[in-house]
């Protein structure tokens, strides 16, 4: 009986050290992978949140942005982004379909952004209106970008919404 209880037990231990091994195997096979992944990509594996409405309602998607050296192109990537809209077709976009981010500049902590003239359309949602699209921008961009201490929106050259919009930081 000894004997058998012996080798029962030996060979529980073996298949557990097999499966560890088994295991430790798989580990790093998947942390090569995502190491190539992101070597070959150039991916962050950093989330951002954009914000999208449906009926005034804020709505959170991540995305995957590709790495940027400078705070500048960070920015502008997640505004263009923004700008192309929700990936999700229940949601609605922030800005009109055909709207592109014509200028782009972050200067002294504060983000300058030019949309083309189609921007002043009239969102597709029913309840949302352009400032609460924007205002969600503004808010997103401050969000993700804790150095960013104010947003500026350009449509066509012209400031929207200044006299809303004013001062430094959220709460406006």
């Amino acid at each position: 009986m000894k004997g058998f209880l012996k080798g029962l037990a030996a060979a529980v231990t073996a298949a557990g050290e097999r499966t560890v091994l088994r295991r430790s195997i798989y580990l790093w096979l998947l942390l090569s992978l995502v190491l190539v992944e992101a070597i070959l990509f150039g991916k962050a594996r950093r989330s951002f949140v954009f914000y999208t409405t449906r009926e005034n309602e804020a709505v959170v998607e991540n995305r995957m942005l590709a790495r940027s050296g400078s705070r500048e192109l960070g920015i502008r990537r997640y505004v263009e982004e923004a700008v192309l809209g929700p990936v999700s077709l229940e949601l609605s976009p922030l800005l009109t379909a055909e709207t592109v981010l014509e200028s782009f500049l972050f200067r002294d902590g504060v983000v300058y952004a030019n949309f083309s003239a189609l921007a002043a359309l009239p969102p597709l949602a029913e309840k949302a209106d352009l400032y609460h699209n924007l205002l969600t921008l503004k808010e997103g961009i401050l969000r993700n970008f804790p150095f960013v201490r104010d947003v500026r929106f350009f449509i066509a050259g012209n400031e929207a919404f200044s006299d809303k919009f004013g001062g430094f930081g959220p709460e406006g």
